[in-house]
């Protein structure tokens, strides 16, 4: 594979002004791209969202996604997964290395999460005629979570991780109705369009993604923030998901004590409706 640092040099000449702005930044600080946002590197390099995106396809990569990765890739600590992981570790020691790695990262959400706006999300997904849940790659599975513990406390939920579905069923929502989307980066460009779609249809917008600035930001009424840094070692995001699946089953548990037994009851009913599916 080439290297995206060298072909950065040897198209350093052809670019604009603010392409060169980029370009100047990731050569003096390849290693902190992975960590951030299109949004927080940007406001770095003086320019517009677009003009990132631009520098990226000049480079032959699809987009932000693809050079934060070719990036990582030429880094050493990207491909042990972890950076205190050693391949002499025991199956078991990476276990212990990784809990702790989520540990941390549950304490670090717990530090940026905002109480108040945490407590309005779960009123307003509680209180909510329809719930729309919007998730794609290593999200589609928390989506995939949260909608089965909304629907299992009887709440209208569905969820998408068809990016087709997922614009149509946001265009199909109106005032009263919730559109959650998980993205850790926040700049999954599917999940934020359905929920800019969602906005203008009139539905509360909520989103859960990494701590900062990004996209899925603008497009969010509420944003509950995680706060796991893993992806600057791996983008396979385990602890980021544990931090959401963390906050998704916050609010679900508020739903429990807080919905006038209504969740209760659905929850009896299902166990009941699914006592036949066990031995």
């Amino acid at each position: 594979m080439d290297s995206i640092i060298i072909k950065i040099r040897s198209l350093y000449n052809e670019m604009g002004r603010s392409e060169k702005k980029i370009a100047d930044w990731i050569l003096e600080h390849p290693e902190n791209i992975v960590q951030l946002s299109i949004s927080e590197l940007a406001v770095k390099c003086g320019c517009g969202e677009a003009t990132i995106v631009r520098f990226s396809k000049r480079l032959g990569l699809t987009g932000f996604q693809a050079l934060k990765i070719s990036i990582a890739q030429e880094t050493t600590s990207f491909s042990s997964g972890c950076a205190d992981i050693q391949s002499t570790d025991s199956c078991f020691d990476i276990y212990a290395k990784r809990t702790s790695d989520i540990v941390l990262a549950l304490e670090k959400t717990k530090s940026v999460l905002n109480p108040e706006k945490l407590e309005a999300a779960a009123k307003a997904v509680m209180n909510a005629k329809r719930i729309l849940i919007l998730g794609l790659g290593n999200s589609a599975s928390v989506a995939a979570d949260a909608q089965h513990k909304f629907l299992r406390a009887g709440l209208n939920s569905v969820v998408y991780s068809d990016n087709h579905m997922q614009a149509i069923a946001a265009s199909h929502l109106h005032v009263g109705d919730v559109a959650l989307g998980i993205s850790h980066s926040g700049s999954s460009v599917d999940v934020v369009e359905a929920l800019k779609l969602a906005k203008s249809s009139g539905a509360m917008t909520i989103s859960i993604t990494n701590y900062g600035s990004s996209p899925i930001v603008k497009a969010s009424d509420i944003v509950l923030y995680t706060n796991a840094e893993e992806t600057k070692h791996t983008i396979l995001a385990m602890s980021s998901r544990i931090a959401q699946l963390a906050i998704i089953d916050t609010i679900y548990t508020y739903i429990l004590f807080n919905s006038d037994n209504t969740a209760i009851k659905a929850i009896q009913e299902t166990e009941k409706a699914l006592q036949s599916k066990k031995y």
